[in-house]
């Protein structure tokens, strides 16, 4: 079954501890990524989702499939736990940080491999669409790419007063707070905002960085490249100085915000150059 975003925003909300962006940020990478598409991609993503089904309107399906019981496979999917020391030291190393080949970076590959190989049914293509969308989402949320306190889950924080931590705060409160809030309206309004980043502002002369590593055909060493990317986040940000037991919504979050806008827009771009690449060598 799928969900409407309205509707994914009220039931995720129960989980606000393992989301990667939450539902908002996801729909804001994913409406980003709708900018970029080619025709060719439009056409691949359309034909698989199906008629009227958007990217942002499935990101966080694969949130809400994990909680299932048929869906709790996927849990080890959506982040890679590095064994690094932030601050001092932050680094992705596959064959010591993906345990039993069950990580985001194995999964995008796995997935990715399905949608090249197109043999897979209707519903599994649907699906494994639905994992490369939401996971490209998950891979630039430096959290989702680091094991100290369970990627900020134990580091005990607070946010306008009310208790959390600090991979929630990552996750949902300071990128709604970036928004400008959770309705499609503002998520909509803010993926607006970072698409003219992208194309003529702060962004313009960062986004091919972004794409250096495009080759679907080695899919796990791209993704690795890209958690590394996420995880050096930690030591420059994130984990440099400890928060626990702080209030994040004032001086911390303002040093956040440059990078949660980054790495949002970074996902987008990415996720449409990656998408238009499996499209094209599925043709």
């Amino acid at each position: 079954m799928r969900v409407s975003i309205p509707t994914a925003l009220a039931s995720l909300a129960a989980f606000p501890c393992t989301l990667a962006w939450g539902v908002s940020g996801h729909a804001t990478v994913a409406t980003i990524a709708n900018n970029y598409l080619t025709s060719q991609a439009s056409s691949y993503v359309s034909k698989i989702l199906g008629s009227g089904v958007t990217m942002a309107s499935v990101a966080s399906w694969a949130d809400t499939y994990r909680e299932t019981n048929a869906g709790a496979f996927s849990e080890p999917f959506h982040f890679i736990d590095a064994e690094d020391s932030p601050p001092s030291s932050c680094s992705v190393e596959l064959s010591r940080d993906c345990s039993s080949s069950n990580c985001i970076v194995s999964a995008i590959s796995n997935y990715t491999s399905q949608l090249l190989a197109g043999t897979e049914s209707a519903t599994l293509t649907k699906e494994a669409l639905e994992f490369v969308i939401h996971f490209l989402g998950d891979i630039t949320q430096p959290l989702h790419c680091e094991a100290y306190e369970l990627g900020g889950n134990e580091v005990d924080v607070t946010w306008n007063g009310e208790s959390t931590n600090l991979h929630a705060c990552w996750d949902t409160q300071m990128v709604e707070e970036s928004a400008g809030g959770s309705s499609v309206a503002d998520y909509e309004a803010w993926a607006k905002t970072l698409i003219t980043a992208i194309n003529s502002g702060i962004y313009e002369s960062q986004k091919a960085s972004w794409i250096t590593c495009m080759n679907v055909n080695t899919a796990s060493t791209c993704a690795t490249q890209w958690a590394s990317d996420s995880n050096v986040i930690n030591c420059q940000y994130v984990l440099k100085v400890s928060e626990s037991g702080k209030e994040l919504s004032g001086s911390y979050y303002t040093g956040a915000k440059p990078y949660i806008a980054q790495q949002i827009a970074k996902g987008g771009y990415r996720l449409a150059n990656w998408l238009n690449a499996i499209a094209a060598a599925a043709a």
